[in-house]
């Protein structure tokens, strides 16, 4: 039997497979093996046919951050006089909108604002708090990173401010790849991959769940995908905190890489991999953000179990020039059409 025929059988009796054997499968094999391999790990993991959603509003509360990520289209720099952040009529305006909308949770992120101290996140979760029953996914680890390098605290004790004021859980934004010489290109003031996945232990040790992304199609070379699948999947050895995988490709329109889009195809390779390497993490997320309904439909048969969010708002992607948005009524209507049952959920991956 010749290497790749091993590595295949070694997947088909759902064995784990190295950084090497993965990189090999993903090379080598042609794009319906990959599909069909996912599609066999999804349904060892989920012998159903539910396909889960999320109703949930993404609101930034500021868009003024110090990290200046080449790849990003939404941020203000602190000089430029351009940027806001919310007013607490606005945040109770959106919530209870997306309350009224069927919503069980917010995801609340911002930019690395250099005049924010812990004392304003505290309050806002609090705020929040005091006028909503809801989930709140917030702060994802560069916020988190830097608002501890800012009140001198450990990412312990920040967490646990954060914690006893409201937040739930921690949204794996700002992975974007987890591998320094490429942070150092794309986003050179944001977290190093190291502090990346520390904010995360600790926030798994302390009992708190989260969700994992990896952003890729800009600098990264095929071997950093699977480094960074290697990294989360050694912490959810670790820690087990991990809800969920969300690979979702660069839009480089309004931003300062100049690279080629990554196509359809190319991102459901990605996917499939991500399903076949990261056996310890129960649900992959399609991104239908980033890749619009059809490729997000078709994503479902190369191991994604999960729709990921109706993003009652979205801007950061938006500002890349990408507009896809779907209502709940046609996000289970995808879901229906693909031939799966459509399962609102929650953070944790509870069918409501």
């Amino acid at each position: 039997m010749d290497q790749l025929n091993i590595i295949i059988e070694k997947v088909k009796e759902n064995q784990r497979i190295d950084v090497d054997e993965g990189l090999a499968l993903f090379r080598q094999a042609d794009f319906l093996t990959l599909a069909s391999l996912a599609n066999h790990k999804r349904f060892y993991y989920h012998p159903d046919t539910i396909v889960t959603y999320v109703v949930d509003r993404n609101i930034n509360y500021t868009n003024i951050c110090a990290s200046g990520c080449r790849f990003c289209a939404f941020f203000e720099s602190p000089s430029q006089g351009k940027g806001y952040i919310i007013s607490k009529q606005d945040l109770f305006d959106k919530i209870q909108e997306t309350i009224d909308l069927g919503g069980t949770q917010i995801l609340l992120q911002g930019g690395m604002h250099p005049d924010l101290e812990i004392e304003y996140y505290v309050d806002l979760l609090r705020y929040i708090k005091e006028n909503f029953d809801i989930h709140i996914h917030g702060f994802s680890p560069p916020e988190i990173d830097f608002i501890a390098n800012k009140s001198s605290l450990s990412i312990s004790e920040t967490i646990s401010i954060l914690k006893k004021a409201g937040l739930s859980s921690i949204p794996g934004g700002g992975a974007e790849i987890l591998c320094d010489d490429i942070r150092q290109k794309v986003s050179p003031n944001k977290c190093s991959s190291e502090e990346w996945l520390e904010v995360m232990r600790q926030a798994h040790l302390q009992g708190m769940r989260s969700s994992a992304t990896m952003m890729f199609g800009h600098l990264e070379k095929d071997f950093h995908i699977f480094e960074h699948m290697d990294k989360i999947r050694t912490l959810q050895d670790e820690t087990h905190g991990f809800t969920a995988f969300i690979p979702w490709t660069f839009q480089p329109d309004n931003t300062k890489i100049a690279v080629k889009k990554k196509t359809g195809v190319e991102y459901l390779r990605v996917l499939a991999m991500c399903r076949l390497f990261l056996d310890n993490i129960d649900n992959i997320q399609a991104s239908w953000v980033t890749q619009g309904d059809k490729i997000a439909q078709t994503a479902l048969f190369f191991g994604a179990n999960d729709m990921g969010s109706t993003m009652i708002e979205e801007n950061v992607v938006a500002s890349a020039g990408v507009d896809f948005m779907l209502s709940k009524e046609e996000l289970t209507r995808l879901i229906t059409r693909a031939g799966f049952e459509p399962r609102q959920r929650d953070c944790y991956y509870h069918l409501l």
